[in-house]
């Protein structure tokens, strides 16, 4: 994407605040590459996943507030994950497999809010005082996402995911409740996102579509969330960035979700942590994809992939009338270097809403994280830097 008509984004003066969470929930007990069908890439069939540290291995808490990790939880039988203190260690709410049934209504279809690789996602309500089941559009609800019961890779993720979620504290990383490990069930309970994942907001058809002011709320906020990972004492990967695993809550607050692919970043003189290619088609890093080597600026060209689908209203995989798909970055690059071309891009449903100077600033920074070479590519403190600076200035107009 070298080819952009807009300055590199100016490192700020100062990096963008870490802010406390503002979720309020009660304390808790406790080289040939291969795409699936689902998109996933996978590079070696054989090798693990090394997203987190060994057995006992522990990170002290940092001075700078950054995020402190406790142990570790290796891959191992589920039986004994379950019956692990260092599971319990992470405090989260234990729930029993009965309880969500219930809260689920026995994982009635008409309670189904999501589906994909890890397994479905339902709607519950329960009593958090009581720990009871309510009835529907009673008490505090809940996303319940059900694991498929085959598979060792979707383990490992549902171990992933609840280590990583567990530690994580910003107003911009969904909350993860708590857990079920009730024999071979494994089931994870996160807050509930009211407006459900960007992906199916942009790209249904409505007569309400989201307007440019609420996209840019949405890219401010899930910058954030990402910046947050990244400025970690020991900085985290998302590794799977994406429209559907950004949620919205009522207020289309975005929330980073679905942590099961995450990786910590590169440790002490380390450029870059070797891996195998595991994410979805058309929000890959061309280096990524070419060598295995994963860093913070992989992250940041799904962002600028994310951004370019709030911008255009179109899916990361483009589909052509002639039936050929394409990824959405290779289409629009010709488009984001050229103001005169830049509307033909925007989102129809909203292209004539706004000022087309917003529309130069925003492509600027899509054009920025979408660089070809990742060093030239910001961080996403300065992405968050760039679209708060925009926002502010149409909240002044």
């Amino acid at each position: 994407m070298g080819n952009c008509l807009w300055k590199e984004v100016q490192s700020p003066n100062q990096p963008a605040g870490v802010v406390p969470s503002s979720i309020s929930l009660p304390s808790s007990g406790v080289n040939g590459v291969r795409i699936s069908p689902a998109g996933e890439i996978s590079k070696a069939d054989g090798e693990r996943n090394s997203s987190v540290p060994s057995k006992g291995q522990t990170e002290k808490p940092s001075k700078d507030g950054g995020l402190s990790f406790s142990p570790i939880l290796e891959d191992r039988p589920l039986q004994d994950v379950r019956k692990d203190a260092e599971v319990h260690a992470l405090k989260l709410q234990i729930f029993s497999y009965n309880l969500l049934k219930s809260s689920t209504q026995k994982f009635s279809s008409k309670n189904l809010i999501g589906q994909g690789g890890f397994g479905d996602v339902y709607r519950g309500w329960i009593n958090y005082s009581t720990m009871i089941a309510t009835k529907p559009g009673k008490g505090l609800a809940i996303a319940v996402k059900k694991l498929r019961k085959e598979g060792v890779q979707g383990h490992k993720e549902w171990l992933n995911e609840l280590t990583f979620l567990s530690q994580f504290n910003h107003p911009n990383v969904v909350k993860l409740i708590g857990y079920c490990s009730d024999d071979d069930d494994r089931i994870l309970v996160y807050e509930y996102m009211a407006k459900g994942s960007l992906e199916a907001y942009l790209m249904r058809e409505s007569s309400f579509p989201l307007s440019w002011n609420r996209r840019v709320k949405v890219a401010v906020g899930a910058a954030r969330g990402l910046a947050y990972l990244h400025t970690a004492a020991k900085p985290v990967i998302h590794r799977d960035l994406k429209a559907s695993n950004i949620l919205l809550d009522s207020d289309f607050n975005a929330k980073l979700s679905d942590f099961g692919l995450a990786k910590f970043g590169p440790q002490g003189d380390k450029s870059h942590v070797s891996t195998r290619i595991l994410g979805t088609r058309g929000y890959f890093a061309p280096e990524y994809i070419a060598t295995g080597h994963l860093t913070l600026r992989t992250d940041v060209y799904s962002f600028g992939v994310v951004l370019l689908e709030i911008f255009s209203g179109c899916g990361a995989i483009k589909k052509y009338s002639d039936g050929v798909a394409g990824d959405l970055a290779l289409w629009a690059q010709p488009y984001l270097g050229n103001k005169l071309e830049l509307p033909r891009i925007i989102d129809k449903k909203i292209r004539y809403s706004f000022p087309i100077e917003e529309a130069y600033v925003f492509a600027s920074v899509i054009c920025q994280c979408l660089e070809t070479k990742h060093k030239s590519r910001p961080t996403m403190t300065e992405v968050v830097a760039s679209l708060e600076q925009l926002q502010q200035n149409m909240n002044l107009m």
